[in-house]
């Protein structure tokens, strides 16, 4: 069984957000990205949610909740700024079909550690984009290979 590891979706301008950035909610694009994350995520049978405890981590895990019946559950290991062993860590406690939420400078981090430690990387993207995922498939506790999903397409009116 694999885990879903989501970069949140769209939340706008860092340097425009005058409060506190845990607090930086998504952007009405994000919220469209979140709901096709979930639609896509949905109908593979998440076992449970797991997020940076930053609101637009939590934000793009809602849909996906509220369309499983689970709650989002904050994980600090997968917050900004994160150390690798300690974001490893949350991957590797990580239950089959759990779907986690992290951050651009986090989930490049241990994706590549993963890779330094024998996993394959089917087709690595050039650049971690938002609302991109990583599925990562692991056997006996290796991660043996992963795949990036683009993040999704939309029309936007």
């Amino acid at each position: 069984m694999p885990l879903y590891v989501v970069r949140h979706a769209h939340a706008g301008s860092r340097s425009a957000w005058l409060e506190d950035d845990r607090l930086r909610p998504l952007s009405d694009k994000g919220w469209l990205q979140a709901k096709a994350i979930a639609e896509r995520i949905a109908p593979l049978g998440p076992s449970v949610l797991l997020t940076s405890p930053y609101l637009r981590c939590q934000q793009t895990l809602e849909p996906l909740g509220e369309l499983c019946g689970l709650t989002v559950q904050h994980d600090a290991r997968l917050e900004e700024d994160s150390p690798l062993e300690r974001s490893l860590a949350a991957i590797e406690d990580a239950p089959d079909n759990a779907v986690l939420c992290s951050h651009g400078d986090v989930i490049p981090d241990f994706i590549n550690g993963l890779i330094r430690r024998g996993m394959d990387m089917h087709n690595s993207p050039l650049a971690l984009r938002k609302a991109s995922a990583f599925v990562l498939h692991h056997v006996n506790g290796l991660f043996t290979h992963a795949e990036y999903w683009e993040p999704p397409a939309f029309q936007s009116n």
